[in-house]
């Protein structure tokens, strides 16, 4: 009796035949009997002459069904993998047109696949599939070996076939559409890359950002490096050789960073060293030559609206007027703002008042030394720069008269306003996401100044929120702001790490409109923080280098 079907085995079948034969058939006839869900199924063997019963087709069931649901199952996978797409169009048709007895021989040879060794028989039969009507050794190599090599990247970006002739003219033509399609989607969207750079009298600045949630950018890379290129402007009124130099030499390294990235918009700028040197004109000239970049000189008045727009975000809801300044080099520029209720897009629109001091850090402490700094010689700094601020006409600017108004406030963006914060917070080292935006006292600014005028050259150079590069200059700026300070007492101070860079990306962005697409692709408005971000026209904190 046969263990599985209960029933005894049909006289002269398969099995009886092979045994006949001598060859092993209990074990391995159960196991396919099992894998076949009970249907009994003959194994295949070589032809004899008493087996004319069998090839007629007494011991074996059509096999269409079973057929049937194998190409189903093959098409189902196919949809997952697209390198399969080739090798189901050349050979289905092989498979519907192949007659039920051929898969009782191999394709290659017609060796009776009964003088098969038993573990490639079982292998053949794994996963309850059996032989299902047509040959494995020939479906196998095309299903596997092709899926690796049917497509190749042609210098284009896109797939072209590798077997060419050997796969079929349809089959390949469909499979390289499905590598195309996979590979485009693949493929990221063109990023619209801003660059802005600004050579001023002690710094080169870079920063290459992306337009990120309205209003604001995300920075791809950043530069910055002390050059002094005002080095002895005041003294002798043209830039000197070594101080070309080096600002050129820093020129290249940002050619080279924008060289290798597809910018979208540029816009490079030189500011008050460039304006007031005779030589400044000859100067760009040799830039273009070595580097590559055209350099524009900007007027006073549009860079004192560039640091109101990129500061613009520092300026809350609640502020009806603000002095905003920038400590620079070789100038100061300052704004009054003032706020109305209805507050436009671009807080530049809101300057009044303006003016740009022809004093900076560089060259107040070339007149007036900026290494051994004692009190007087810090007054008589002020001194100066209040002479300046007097001849500048505007109206008071305050608080308003309502009780505890906190709507008057000043911003300074400096390396000056940058340092007091970071010893204000006693940073062991300088982090610009932790100094941007801090809120500073009127006695804590006060306090600050009186620390750095205790220390000597070498406590101020031993700082790490100051450096050797700023310890000689870093008082002269303390002298410009004490001077803004008693022009437009103030309870409170912001400072902002951000300036002329900023202001540049913000306004190149907004002209072009890119927040609008990104909001109309989102498909829907801003929220509240993205609708006061995209008002104040801001570039976010980012990783920016401390000039």
């Amino acid at each position: 009796m046969d263990p599985d079907s209960g029933a005894k085995p049909p006289e002269g079948g398969a099995s009886a035949g092979m045994r006949a034969e001598g060859k092993p058939s209990g074990k391995s006839s159960r196991r396919r009997k099992a894998k076949r869900n009970g249907k009994s199924r003959p194994a295949a063997q070589a032809p004899r002459a008493d087996a004319a019963p069998l090839a007629a087709g007494a011991g074996r069931p059509d096999s269409n069904e079973p057929d049937t649901r194998a190409r189903k199952r093959k098409r189902r996978r196919s949809k997952s993998r697209a390198s399969q797409a080739n090798t189901l169009s050349t050979e289905t048709p092989a498979v519907v047109s192949e007659p039920a007895s051929s898969s009782v021989e191999h394709a290659a040879g017609n060796e009776p696949a009964g003088d098969q060794p038993r573990g490639r028989r079982r292998k053949k039969h794994r996963g309850g599939r059996g032989l299902q009507g047509r040959p494995l050794t020939q479906s196998k190599a095309p299903a596997t070996a092709p899926a690796k090599s049917t497509t190749a990247k042609s210098p284009d970006g896109g797939n072209r076939t590798a077997h060419g002739k050997d796969a079929g003219a349809k089959g390949g033509q469909a499979a390289s559409q499905l590598h195309g399609a996979a590979a485009y989607k693949q493929v990221p969207p063109r990023e619209d890359l801003y660059a802005a750079l600004d050579l001023g009298t002690n710094n080169c600045r870079l920063l290459i950002a992306q337009p990120t949630r309205p209003g604001q950018f995300r920075v791809v890379d950043a530069f910055s490096r002390i050059v002094r290129l005002g080095e002895g402007l005041a003294s002798t009124g043209r830039l000197s050789q070594d101080a070309m130099d080096r600002a050129v030499e820093a020129l290249r390294i940002c050619a080279g960073k924008l060289a290798n990235r597809p910018i979208r918009r540029m816009r490079l700028i030189a500011t008050e060293a460039c304006r007031a040197a005779t030589n400044g004109e000859e100067f760009l000239a040799r830039v273009k030559r070595e580097t590559g970049l055209s350099l524009e000189i900007i007027d006073r008045e549009t860079e004192a609206r560039l640091a109101v727009s990129g500061c613009s975000s520092l300026v809350g809801r609640e502020a009806r007027s603000v002095v905003l300044f920038d400590i620079g080099g070789g100038s100061s520029e300052i704004a009054v703002i003032r706020i109305d209720e209805n507050r436009s897009s671009r807080l530049a629109n809101h300057i009044t008042h303006w003016t740009s001091l022809p004093v900076g850090v560089v060259t107040l402490s070339e007149r007036h030394g900026g290494r051994d700094v004692t009190d007087d010689v810090f007054a008589a700094m002020v001194a100066e720069v209040e002479g300046m601020l007097a001849a500048f006409e505007c109206p008071p600017v305050g608080p308003s008269r309502r009780a505890g108004a906190e709507d008057f406030y000043l911003i300074g963006t400096s390396g000056t306003v940058t340092t007091l914060a970071g010893l204000h917070l006693g940073l062991s080292k300088y982090d610009r996401r932790k100094v941007d935006g801090v809120w500073l006292t009127d006695a804590e600014v006060s306090a600050m100044q009186d620390r750095l005028l205790s220390w000597d050259f070498a406590g101020r150079a031993a700082n790490p929120c100051i450096g050797a590069d700023r310890a000689d200059l870093v008082l002269a700026g303390c002298a410009i702001l004490e001077a803004i300070r008693r022009r437009w007492p103030s309870p409170r101070m912001r400072v902002a790490d951000r300036g002329l860079r900023e202001g540049l990306l913000t306004d190149m962005m907004a002209d072009d409109g890119v927040w609008r697409r990104i909001r109309a692709r989102r498909g829907s408005g801003p929220n509240r923080d993205e609708g006061q971000a995209e008002t104040a026209g801001h570039p976010p904190a980012h990783r920016g280098t401390k000039g």
